[in-house]
């Protein structure tokens, strides 16, 4: 039973290249003004490319469509996020869209403070710029930098801070309980966990969260440098949501083949193949 919940879901982190610092690193391929920014300063800045679009009132490589959506940063909309104390969101992913989860991205500033999930809803959270404070309901803190994550099962206390400001993007699901199977929470960042075998495929490829029957949902790091891609094609009705984190490409989303400086995007119930120039 839990094979298919697995099956569902599917949610991923790409990162195409990345600056100097950082995990998985290619400076090679990026220009002189992104070396000068932080990393995945991208995620939530405007890239249109070619410049003189960049300003043109209305445009936007942003495309909704009945199985898929595609979100850039020039279209995120962002408001206050409901019992978070001075953070901003923006909604990416949402039920509305026809999906089983809820991603968004979180701006925290000076004094920010999380709300929790609601009721037996698990949360994801990943860090994409500045430091957090991450304490649970026994008041044990821990720093959050870039590239680190954190998991909190259904109705875990806990809360995220910050004394300046950061960003972070947030999955949240209503979780799929399995008798005798229960999730813990985790803390942990992307340079801890292992390279995966990718038999097939032409990029690198770790694992977020253990593949034990008790967690319910994946999360993906996926790294392409320069001309490799994902081989197979897929058509299913997993449902993923995904943020890119650095670089460019070639998306192929239901019939359409998207060529995209873009930073950040989701779709679900879509057939969809990526490769990388």
């Amino acid at each position: 039973m839990r094979s298919i919940f697995v099956l569902l879901l599917t949610l991923g982190l790409f990162k195409y290249a990345s600056a100097e610092e950082g995990f998985c690193s290619d400076p090679s391929v990026l220009s002189t003004e992104s070396e000068s920014k932080p990393l995945y300063w991208k995620v939530d800045n405007p890239t249109l490319s070619p410049r003189h679009l960049q300003d043109l009132p209305g445009f936007t490589r942003s495309v909704y469509k009945r199985d898929y959506a595609l979100i850039t940063p020039e279209s995120h909309v962002y408001g206050p996020l409901p019992d978070w104390i001075d953070t901003s969101g923006a909604y990416l992913i949402s039920p509305e869209m026809g999906s089983q989860f809820v991603m968004y991205l979180a701006k925290l500033k000076e004094n920010s403070r999380s709300g929790l999930p609601l009721h037996d809803v698990e949360r994801f959270i990943f860090v994409l710029q500045g430091v957090i404070t991450l304490t649970n309901a026994a008041g044990v803190s821990q720093l959050l930098k870039v590239d680190s994550y954190a998991y909190f099962p259904p109705n875990f206390e806990h809360s995220i801070e910050s004394d300046a400001s950061a960003t972070i993007v947030v999955f949240e699901r209503r979780y799929a309980p399995l008798p005798n199977h229960v999730p813990e929470p985790l803390v942990n960042s992307t340079d801890k966990q292992p390279l995966l075998e990718t038999p097939g495929e032409i990029f690198e490829l770790r694992k977020l969260l253990p593949t034990s029957l008790a967690y319910d949902f994946n999360i993906h790091i996926m790294d392409f440098q320069p001309g490799e891609y994902l081989n197979v094609k897929e058509v299913h009705y997993n449902q993923h949501g995904l943020l890119l984190l650095e670089g460019k490409g070639i998306y192929r989303l239901g019939d359409s083949t998207q060529f995209r400086r873009v930073m950040s995007f989701g779709w679900h119930h879509s057939s969809h193949n990526g490769m990388l120039p």
